[in-house]
C-alpha cells in the first residue's frame, strides 16, 4: 500500500518557486490531483553569544517579509539557491551576508519540511557558535533595511506566547537551540 506520483504539469515558474499540478495514484488505485509548489530550499541559523552576566543571546534580525506585509523578527536564513552548494556553506555564507559574522563552530540542529501540505521547501536549522566579526553584503531590498537585534534566550518563551515571534522557523531554531546550549552545559 504506496502512494505515487504519475505526472506533474507546471502551471508556473518564477524566480524562486514552481508551481504545478501533479496527479497521484492512491493504495486503492484511484487518481487524484494536487496542487505542488516547488521550491529549493532554505537554511537558517541562530548565531549565539555567551552574555557578560551569565546566559546567551541570540543574534537575529528584524526584516519586512512582503508574503505577510509585516517586519517580522527572525534567526538569519536564506534559500539554498547555489546549485550543489552544501547546506553548511549556505549557512556560513548567509550569516557572513547578514549580520556580518563568522561561525567557528555550526552544528545542525534539524531538518523540517515547512509547509508540506502543498510545498516541497526542505530547510536545515544550525546553531552557529564562536563567531568572528566579518564584512557583511546586504542582498536585496529587504536586507538593506532590516535591523539586527539581540534576545536573550531565556527570553524566548515569552517572546513566542506574546507573538513577538511568530516565524516557525525562528520558533524552532530558538527552541533548538536553547535545548542544545543547556545540555552542552555543565
Amino acid at each position: 500500500m504506496s502512494f505515487r506520483r504519475v505526472s506533474e504539469e507546471v502551471r508556473f515558474e518564477g524566480s524562486l518557486i514552481s508551481v504545478a499540478t501533479a496527479t497521484f495514484v492512491g493504495p486503492d488505485g484511484e487518481e487524484f490531483e494536487r496542487d505542488v509548489v516547488h521550491h529549493p530550499g532554505a537554511v537558517s541559523v541562530v548565531p549565539v553569544v555567551a552574555r557578560p552576566g551569565g546566559g546567551y543571546e541570540a543574534i537575529l534580525v528584524r526584516q519586512y517579509r512582503a508574503a505577510v506585509d509585516a517586519e517580522l523578527l527572525e534567526v538569519v536564513a536564506g534559500k539554498r539557491d547555489v546549485a550543489g552548494e552544501p547546506p553548511e556553506l549556505t549557512a556560513r555564507r548567509e550569516l557572513a551576508e547578514e549580520i556580518g559574522m563568522i561561525a567557528g563552530r555550526l552544528d545542525l540542529l534539524a531538518e523540517f519540511y515547512n509547509s508540506p501540505g502543498f510545498c516541497d521547501e526542505h530547510s536545515y536549522v544550525f546553531v552557529g557558535l564562536d563567531l568572528k566579526p566579518t564584512e557583511s553584503e546586504a542582498h536585496g531590498i529587504e536586507e538593506q533595511y532590516m535591523t539586527i537585534e539581540r534576545v536573550a534566550l531565556d527570553d524566548v518563551g515569552a517572546m513566542i506566547r506574546s507573538r513577538q515571534i511568530v516565524d516557525a522557523k525562528t520558533i524552532i531554531g530558538l527552541t533548538l537551540a536553547r535545548q542544545a546550549l543547556e545540555s552542552m552545559t555543565p
